[in-house]
């Protein structure tokens, strides 16, 4: 049975619902639908940690989408994943692969910035001071795009540019 018929909680089964709802009323071809069906079987199946079979739901919803903006929003998810996972550079290919489809994914740079932050920590405790110090300018980099995209989302990441002066301040 798929993932979506088995949902146990009331905010779940009112989305199912609804989406089910919106997959029927909307011009979609069925491919499109099948992907979506994936994608939020997916979606459910992260949410439990259940990571092996989001990877598989995801993996399918990428086989059938064609959508770019869509495929961006899979890409991305796939790489929380592996951000989950402590697999940074598998996640960060993924990152990458969405913010091609979609440049416009705050989200995306943000946890790019997060792992080229928690990078540079490790450098820095490595006695890496160079290294540390390009790593967290990447971080910079990514933190100042996603904020400029999104400007009220990432309040650590501005207080973080502010007080090493990366950022001005007001």
């Amino acid at each position: 049975m798929p993932r979506s018929q088995r949902n146990d909680n009331f905010i779940d089964k009112t989305f199912t619902v609804i989406a089910d709802i919106l997959l029927k009323v909307l011009p979609t071809s069925q491919r499109e639908k099948q992907a979506f069906t994936y994608y939020r079987d997916g979606m459910s199946a992260q949410s439990e940690g259940e990571y092996a079979e989001a990877l598989q739901n995801y993996y399918e919803a990428m086989r059938l989408e064609v959508d770019a903006y869509d495929r961006s929003y899979i890409l991305y998810n796939i790489g929380l994943i592996h951000t989950s996972n402590g697999e940074h550079g598998r996640a960060l290919e993924y990152y990458y692969q969405a913010l091609e489809r979609n440049p416009s994914l705050p989200q995306a740079l943000n946890n790019i910035a997060v792992i080229y932050h928690y990078r540079g920590l490790q450098a820095l405790e490595r006695g890496q001071a160079e290294i540390s110090k390009m790593l967290f300018e990447k971080a910079a980099d990514y933190w100042k795009e996603a904020i400029r995209l999104a400007p009220t989302n990432y309040i650590e990441a501005i207080n973080w540019l502010k007080m090493t002066g990366r950022l001005p301040n007001d």
